[in-house]
């Protein structure tokens, strides 16, 4: 009866780690009321616990053995019955103990040159296998004998060294298991302190409030501690000293003669200390102790300056007024500046006292360890002196001042006169007065003639009085200009002249020039004058046609003369002038912007331009890009990076093609792409909200296309003559064109621009000239986000003006759009 119930364990053997836990299901195959498992003393295991649980579903039992320890060790039994029908099946547990780091502290630190013994205890069962490493290789202690592996599979190195210091591996292995572990050691050796002062010999000024600094630099590991002291006391922080952060420097405070003497530096750590002594020495410094202002009158016949000074060593004196310095002796061939010096007293003697030796005179005092410096004021008293320009320029109903300067001490008052009467007067209501410490003026409006003269300044202290004239005069428009050149175009030309030889201290502020056909109506345009700009441009001329030019300049009061009329005839009509290149960065390193300066057209309006470019190194050329008149600039983006190139730039009018302008540039090096950022442009991807706004906005834009379209050609819809053709010309002008490339094209992309963002009206461009402005309309969306919009509209020739696309091709922009 018992063959009727089939019992099996799973797993049918079990290996289990100290503190790990296991557990083990027995299967019966037959109807059975009872599943019993027992344990290796034959006990039968109870549900629930501690170290055991059993749990029964309807046909499997399962045993969990928690955290095993080495008692847990045995055979396992699981008995099955059914009355009198009776199974069994057996389990061998084996327990061992898993390789485990009992004592392996990190770090472990010893002193330079001890005898290490760097603590690794294992427990495993069998006993492991150690072996230690050192920077990723196994130390081979034949080779040095330094090194040794004690019985209890400890490392230890014999005079160790701060070389030694670093991370030790200590590895244990079982082979029977094929079991490996591992762990990191970190050694710190410590090494005996050094010490040295910067300065053996410190010198120090007393009696001035000043501090100075000892200071001694240690080294050692790990950083010693360092502490002073001076006369066997230790020096703490507080209001005579300060220590800094380290303690390597002791500021000593408020220095007298009594702080002179020794001070210790001693260092400090695990390891020992070291000390080092530092001499103070405390000198007294210079200090002026006598110094005087003093008073004098011009021409006086001498006053002496005197400067007292004590110090250790005794100080010498020197003099110094402005930018000049006396020393001892005569310092002028007239001997009017003397200075006499003798022990701690210095005099400077001035004879003949002038207004110009008025001011601040400085006493320097020096000695080998310092200086001090005092200053006195010589007060000098002088009548006025009138200083300024005598003649001022103006015109009638134009207020213009007329200055008086006054040196004078003490200060003067100052009066202006004419024709003997007191300004301002109740007969001049067009003259103002204005006056502030050392100045004096008039505002004065001519109305008449008679306004123009003489002015009279007069200022008086009671050192005496000083009188000057001043002239008003009246001034005059600008001389004649004088054209030194004209240099012809077919609708421009270009003006060369001298400025007016005479202004009459009044500045120009425009010029006129003047153009007709001979026997027609002049022409007149003013241009700002500019400084050193002389020459200017007149736009509009007809080809081959013969033409009058003269100019006059304009100031204040007005126009002056114009210039005899010189005749040019302009050139016949003919092909552009060169455009004139520039390039900038644009964006990235690998993007650049050409831009063009529009020259002369030739007489006939510029009908586009066209634009070839290459990289130096590869000598092929890239198709022809043609560029609307109205456009100024082409961005090439997409360039090769860390690459020389070469643009060419070609206008062409109805009379043919002008030389090509030439530019050459460098990109950049490739920039390196940070984490998160786009492959090739090094910048952050764009957001998911920042996606969806720019495609929603291209969706939007391509069925306003679609709008208009259908707008303009419904009645050719209804004669079925839409249905195979898509008109973009008004697509391209609007948005500009842009030559795209799938992904995989190593082709740049090209950007070309218009001013105002539109093409030019039927009746072509305006011509250029030094005023017409150079605009940039920016591109609606970003190149890179119109990638699979624009290779169905430009996947065509770029030289068409106006390309039509067959239906399909207006379909497949639809599928593009919306599935973008």
């Amino acid at each position: 009866s018992a063959a009727s119930i089939q019992v099996q364990i799973r797993p049918h053997y079990g290996e289990i780690s100290v503190g790990a836990s296991k557990f083990f299901i027995c299967e019966v195959v037959g109807e059975v009321k009872i599943i019993d498992w027992f344990d290796p003393s034959g006990e039968k295991i109870l549900p629930n616990r501690q170290d055991f649980s059993v749990s029964r579903t309807e046909d499997t039992s399962t045993l969990v053995i928690y955290k095993a320890n080495m008692d847990n060790a045995g055979i396992y039994t699981c008995v099955a019955k059914d009355g009198e029908k009776e199974a069994q099946a057996t389990v061998k547990v084996t327990i061992y103990q898993k390789i485990t780091f009992q004592n392996a502290p990190s770090p472990q630190e010893f002193n330079e040159g001890d005898e290490a013994d760097i603590v690794c205890d294992i427990i495993s069962s069998p006993p492991p296998t150690i072996v230690w490493k050192y920077k990723g290789f196994t130390i081979q202690f034949s080779k040095d004998v330094r090194f040794r592996m004690l019985d209890n599979g400890h490392l230890q190195i014999r005079g160790i060294k701060k070389t030694d210091e670093g991370v030790y591996n200590c590895e244990a292995r079982v082979a029977a298991r094929g079991e490996i572990d591992y762990k990191k050691i970190t050694v710190i050796v410590n090494v005996f302190p050094s010490v040295r002062a910067r300065q053996a010999e410190v010198n120090a000024t007393a009696n001035v409030g000043a501090s100075t600094v000892l200071a001694c630099d240690a080294d050692g590991f790990p950083d010693p501690v360092i502490t002073w002291a001076h006369n066997g006391a230790v020096l703490e922080s507080g209001d005579k000293y300060s220590l800094n952060e380290d303690g390597s420097e002791l500021m000593i405070k408020d220095v007298k003669k009594v702080d002179e003497g020794e001070y210790t530096c001693t260092a400090k750590n695990k390891a020992g200390e070291k000390a080092q002594e530092v001499s103070l020495n405390v000198f007294v410094p210079p200090e002026i102790t006598y110094l005087n202002n003093q008073t004098a009158s011009e021409f006086q016949e001498h006053v002496t300056l005197t400067c007292e000074a004590s110090g250790d060593p005794t100080p010498t004196i020197s003099w110094s007024f402005a930018n000049r310095i006396f020393t001892e002796g005569e310092q002028s061939m007239d001997r009017n500046i003397v200075v006499r010096s003798h022990a701690r007293v210095s005099s400077l003697s001035l004879k003949d006292v002038q207004f110009t030796y008025a001011g601040q005179y400085l006493c320097t005092a020096s000695n080998s360890i310092g200086q001090d410096q005092q200053a006195l004021y010589l007060e000098v008293r002088y009548a006025p002196k009138i200083l300024g320009v005598v003649t001022t320029y103006t015109w009638e109903g134009n207020p213009a001042n007329v200055s008086c300067e006054v040196e004078a001490h003490p200060r003067a008052s100052v009066l202006w006169f004419r024709d003997g009467l007191q300004l301002p007067n109740a007969n001049t209501s067009n003259v103002k007065l204005h006056s502030s410490p050392g100045l004096s003026f008039l505002e004065v409006t001519p109305d008449f003639q008679s306004d123009f003269g003489s002015y009279n300044c007069t200022a008086t202290n009671e050192m005496g009085t000083e009188s000057k004239e001043f002239l008003l005069i009246q001034a005059e428009v600008p001389s004649v200009p004088d054209i030194k050149k004209v240099e012809p175009f077919s609708s421009t030309a270009m003006i060369h002249f001298k400025e007016p030889a005479s202004v009459d201290g009044v500045p120009v502020l425009r010029y006129r020039l003047e153009w007709r056909i001979p026997g027609g109506d002049w022409t007149s345009r003013e241009f700002r004058a500019e400084e050193d700009s002389t020459t200017f441009t007149i736009a509009g001329l007809k080809p081959e046609t013969t033409y009058e030019v003269k100019m006059s300049a304009i100031n204040g009061k007005g126009g002056g003369e114009s210039s005899a009329a010189t005749t040019f005839k302009t050139e016949p009509l003919r092909e552009p002038r060169t455009p004139k290149l520039e390039a900038r960065f644009h964006n990235r390193g690998n993007s650049f912007k050409v831009n063009w300066i529009k020259q002369d057209d030739g007489g006939s309006p510029i009908k586009h331009y066209l634009v070839r470019y290459r990289a130096i190194q590869g000598s092929v050329w890239k198709p022809e890009i043609r560029v609307p008149s109205s456009s100024d600039y082409v961005l090439l983006s997409g360039l090769d990076w860390n690459t020389d190139y070469e643009v060419l730039v070609v206008a062409e009018n109805q009379q043919g093609k002008s030389l090509a302008g030439v530019l050459f540039f460098r990109t950049a090096a490739e920039p390196t792409s940070g984490p998160g950022s786009h492959p090739r442009s090094g910048k952050p991807p764009a957001t998911p909200t920042g996606r969806y706004i720019l495609l929603w906005a291209l969706f939007c834009l391509f069925w306003c296309f679609v709008f208009i379209f259908l707008a303009d050609c419904s009645s050719c819809c209804l004669q079925r003559c839409c249905s195979s053709l898509l008109p973009v010309a008004a697509l391209r002008r609007t948005v500009g064109r842009r030559f795209c490339k799938k992904d995989e094209s190593k082709e740049p992309i090209v950007e070309v621009r218009t001013e105002g963002g539109a093409a030019s009206p039927a009746g072509g461009p305006t011509e250029p000239n030094e005023t017409t402005p150079l605009t940039e309309a920016e591109f609606p969306f970003h190149p890179a986000h119109l990638d699979s919009f624009c290779y169905n509209f430009t996947n065509r020739p770029p030289s068409a003006d106006v390309t039509l696309l067959p239906s399909a091709a207006a379909n497949s922009v639809a599928e593009n759009v919306s599935a973008a």
